[in-house]
């Protein structure tokens, strides 16, 4: 029992003690507490005694307003020497800004020691400084960092603001005098800063500070060569611009040794392993090169060049400035300075000339030279200075020789001046052939180098040769010879040229294409010259292999609005042939000239004519044309005419003035317009000529239907007038002709019944003997009983010399036909008058002389043939019957034939025979077979006569009847 108590109470009395010791730590209050500011860094250095304590509560507070500004838990690192515990703090603000008190205690677990007394670090807002200041000042920051600024107003002044730059800036109050605003993220300033200004209420008295925004320096590309084979030169690029100059820019040094120079640094010896160190306020970077010396050997520029030209080739030689060059293996250029071209390489040990090739003649050049390491290449050295020199001169080439003929056959011989490149010297003159090809003939003619132009008469030079030919040769002469001769052919012209073809200019060009030619095997020619040359043009022209068949042809002397003619020259023979032309625009314009425009009255219409525009005025190929009225202001088109009309009528116009217009258009647009003006005037005559013109139709339509019916009588007589069939008579009617004796009967004998005063033994029918074919008078001379009625001798055949034409079914022929066999008795009843009365119109001569009287009568056609036929159209009867002429009936004798359906027209009477007594009448007669008149009674034809219808009828009758088929 003793023992296990006292080792209790052992340990009771440990804890108790180690109780006592934490208490002790834990009460020991932090002694001996200082303050240590880096007022640049801005960080503040707490030292003090704390005895064995780890862990101590810190607290900051700004002195004036009490305010913590930090307040945490920290452990602090002892000082093995003197046994204090330090701690550093930065402070946002600077420290300059204001009082800060800072208190330390012990902290072990939950056991705290109390607070040392306080330590205050003085600011400079204190009542002794009364002056106003700002910090932190003339600050260098990196891009994008964040910067307080603290402004200290002047004793007895109100603050107001701060400005960074031109921003006025929020703030916060630190103490009574103190105010501090914060810049984040701030931009690069410029080369000299940015200033940061504080404001009071008295203008007169600022304070401000300056701020620097830059970058850390970042060098790259840091290598060493050497120039002389002795020392060392490193070079760098400085990267990133630290947009920090003078005292505050970035310092360079090599292995140690400052750099004077920013970006290179020459070394006395080849170290062969070099480190570049770049400082400045906001960082440092390193950067290191190592290389052997022959691996970075960079030549340095020849000096002395001199030249030794010729014609067409020349030396240039030069120095080195470092004799040990000399065992150098050297690759050097030669560039044309003037040209940009580089002539090619040259190598060897110690190089120090080259040969230049390929140059022309009577040419400047300018010249420079570097070199390389040809082993181990490195870089190339630096150019040397230019080098100036001139070739000497050399004949000229042969011009390029061309020609221009006329229609005339009068031309030109042209050539292209020489350039510098062809003429390898100053051209002096031209000589100039002109021969025959037989060689009989040849003049010579000497011009000036300005002259490339030549007028040849080809119709006086052709004279002297068999085919038209003459041969020009030109020759170009500088001071060192002449050229060789460059010849043309001309001859007569006597062929058309072709057609020209369009060709629309491009980007590139006027495009031309043609099919190859086999026998054009030297090659093509195109010529090209303005289209309003007409003579003597001032030509251009290009050559082209014979493989060629198409060209862009540009120049620099093409022109909008003025067209160009192109022709294709191939080459089958020694002389040129065309063979195709084109003309074209670069660019088309609107023309600039209008049409001259003429403007006139034809009746009713108005007539607009004009001519087409110059060549020179058109500035495009024409389209058409566009013709316009004038309606007050505006202007109304009328129509759109192609290029080949160049007139145009309006009509239906009204009486009054009238304006119009007529513009030419291009693809580019219109003229301004030819413009004329008309006063229309009444057309009377024009209405006049309508009507005329009517009626002429209307004639014209008549006349052809009279035509028709005229080609078709036939068919218009069969469906308007039918033939009434003829009487058939049976019998043997084919007997020889001759005279028929016909014994009348009883019932046939003629009575007279009227005009009882007359002698009736006078009164009977006259006997017609038979007569002649020939004979045109009847026979008068037979005597005629007139107690006792004589027998009729009727004619069985109508005489008619008329041609022998197919008329059926004509009722006439028919009756022709039907007498042809004999003669017809035939009985006269009611006959009224006697033959002493019957008198038998002849022709217009025997009627004007008197009438001689006769016992008997014969009726006569004359030539018109003769016969009975008493079915015929009547004629009028008059005069004596003893009259010895032979009656002529028009349009009835000649036109014999049987009508029963024909008018019959009495005789006409004078007037004077119609006041004394009626007219004498003839009966109707009958053929022995029947007793039925054939013609109408004197009362029905009155009738007839009477009606207008009847008688046109009767016309239409005669006119179908009598026309010839």
């Amino acid at each position: 029992m003793p023992n296990y108590g006292s080792v209790w109470v052992a340990f009771v009395l440990l804890g108790i003690s180690a109780i006592n010791t934490q208490a002790k730590i834990a009460s020991t209050v932090p002694q001996q507490v200082s303050l240590s500011a880096n007022f640049f860094t801005q960080q503040l250095s707490i030292s003090w005694l704390g005895g064995e304590a780890t862990t101590f509560d810190l607290i900051i507070l700004r002195t004036e307003f009490n305010e913590t500004v930090f307040y945490d838990t920290v452990s602090a690192v002892v000082n093995q020497d003197g046994g204090q515990h330090q701690w550093t703090w930065t402070s946002v603000e600077p420290l300059e800004c204001t009082s800060l008190s800072v208190k330390v205690r012990s902290r072990e677990g939950k056991t705290k020691s109390e607070w040392s007394e306080p330590q205050i670090l003085e600011g400079r807002d204190l009542p002794s400084n009364s002056d106003s200041s700002m910090f932190p000042q003339d600050r260098t920051v990196p891009v994008g960092a964040n910067t307080t600024f603290c402004c200290i107003v002047e004793e007895g002044k109100d603050f107001k603001s701060i400005l960074y730059g031109s921003t006025a800036m929020n703030v916060k109050r630190l103490s009574r005098r103190s105010y501090a605003t914060t810049a984040v993220n701030q931009n690069m300033s410029g080369q000299t800063g940015t200033n940061v200004v504080c404001l009071s209420n008295d203008p007169t008295r600022l304070s401000g500070t300056v701020i620097f925004v830059g970058y850390p320096p970042l060098p790259s590309k840091f290598e060493c060569e050497t120039r002389d084979l002795i020392r060392a030169v490193c070079q760098w690029e400085e990267g990133q611009g630290t947009n920090l100059f003078r005292k505050r820019a970035t310092r360079y040094s090599v292995n140690e040794r400052d750099c004077p120079e920013r970006q290179r640094c020459t070394l006395s010896h080849w170290d062969g392993n070099w480190t570049l160190l770049a400082v400045n306020l906001l960082g440092q970077y390193s950067l290191t090169d190592s290389a052997e010396l022959s691996h970075r050997v960079h030549p340095v520029a020849p000096v002395k060049l001199t030249p030794v030209a010729h014609a067409w080739n020349a030396t240039v030689l030069w120095e080195w400035t470092y004799s040990s060059y000399s065992s150098l293996a050297l690759v050097c250029q030669v560039e044309l300075a003037s040209h940009n071209t580089t002539l090619g390489n040259f190598s060897g040990v110690g190089l120090r000339s080259a040969v230049l090739l390929d140059l022309q003649p009577d040419e400047e050049y300018k010249v420079q030279v570097r070199c390389g390491s040809q082993k181990n290449f490195w870089k190339w050295g630096d150019w040397s200075k230019a080098l100036s020199f001139k070739t000497k001169p050399y004949v000229p080439d042969a011009p390029d020789v061309w020609m221009w003929m006329n229609r005339d056959n009068t031309g030109l011989v042209v050539w292209k001046p020489l350039t510098r490149q062809q003429s390898h010297g100053q051209i002096v003159g031209y000589k100039v052939t002109l021969w025959n090809s037989e060689g009989n003939e040849q003049h010579t003619e000497i011009l000036s180098p300005e002259n490339t132009v030549l007028p040849v008469n080809l119709t006086r030079w052709a004279s002297f040769s068999g085919d038209n030919k003459v041969i020009a040769t030109v020759i170009a002469k500088n001071v060192e010879g002449m050229s060789q001769p460059a010849s043309v052919l001309l001859r007569l012209i006597d062929d058309e040229p072709p057609a020209l073809a369009q060709t629309v200019y491009t980007s590139t060009g006027f495009p031309l294409s043609w099919q190859h030619n086999d026998n054009s095997t030297c090659g093509y020619l195109v010529e090209w010259c303005n289209a309003l040359c007409m003579r003597d043009c001032p030509v251009d022209w290009i050559r082209l292999d014979a493989g060629n068949t198409n060209i862009s042809v540009q120049s620099a002397n093409f022109q909008p609005g003025v067209r160009y003619n192109f022709s294709l020259y191939g080459y089958p023979s020694d002389f040129p042939v065309l063979m195709h032309r084109w003309q074209g625009y670069m660019q088309e314009l609107a023309p600039s000239s209008s049409v001259s425009l003429e403007i006139t009255q034809q009746g009713c219409d108005v007539v607009l004519t004009w001519e087409e525009i110059p060549l020179a005025g058109r500035r495009g190929f024409l389209l058409g044309y566009n013709v316009y009225i004038s309606n007050g202001s505006q202007l109304t088109r009328l129509a759109n005419l192609d290029l080949g009309t160049r007139t145009y009528t309006t009509k239906g116009l009204s009486v009054s003035i009238h304006k119009f217009t007529v513009k030419a258009y291009t693809s580019a647009g219109e003229d301004t317009g030819g413009t004329a003006s008309i006063r229309l005037e009444s057309c009377a005559d024009g209405v006049i000529l309508e009507i005329l013109a009517s009626l002429g139709v209307v004639t014209l339509l008549l006349a052809t239907v009279a035509y028709f019916c005229f080609k078709k009588r036939r068919w218009v007589k069969k469906a308007f007038y039918p033939d009434i069939p003829e009487p058939k008579l049976p019998g043997d009617w084919f007997r020889t002709q001759g005279p028929l004796d016909v014994k009348p009967p009883t019932h046939s004998m003629v009575h007279i019944i009227e005009k009882p005063e007359r002698d009736s033994s006078k009164d009977a029918l006259v006997v017609i003997p038979e007569e002649e074919e020939d004979d045109g008078e009847g026979i008068g001379d037979e005597p005629v009983d007139t107690d006792e009625p004589q027998s009729l001798r009727y004619y069985n055949q109508v005489v008619d010399e008329r041609p022998i034409r197919p008329r059926f079914p004509d009722s006439s022929v028919s009756s022709s036909s039907s007498v042809d066999s004999g003669n017809t008795d035939v009985t006269y009843t009611g006959i009224q008058t006697s033959c002493s009365s019957l008198v038998f119109r002849s022709d217009s001569q025997s009627s004007s002389e008197g009438f001689q009287p006769h016992t008997g009568f014969s009726v006569s056609s004359g030539d018109r043939g003769g016969g009975y036929q008493p079915q015929m159209q009547p004629v009028a009867l008059g005069g004596n019957l003893a009259s010895p002429e032979p009656l002529v009936e028009p349009q009835v004798v000649g036109s014999g034939g049987y009508k029963p359906q024909s008018s019959w027209l009495l005789d006409s009477p004078t007037e004077t025979d119609e006041k004394i007594s009626p007219p004498p009448s003839l009966g109707s007669p009958t053929s022995v077979a029947s007793t039925q008149f054939l013609l109408p009674d004197r009362e029905e034809h009155e009738e007839e006569r009477r009606q207008p219808s009847s008688s046109a009828a009767a016309w239409f009758t005669n006119l179908l009847s009598s026309a010839k088929p």
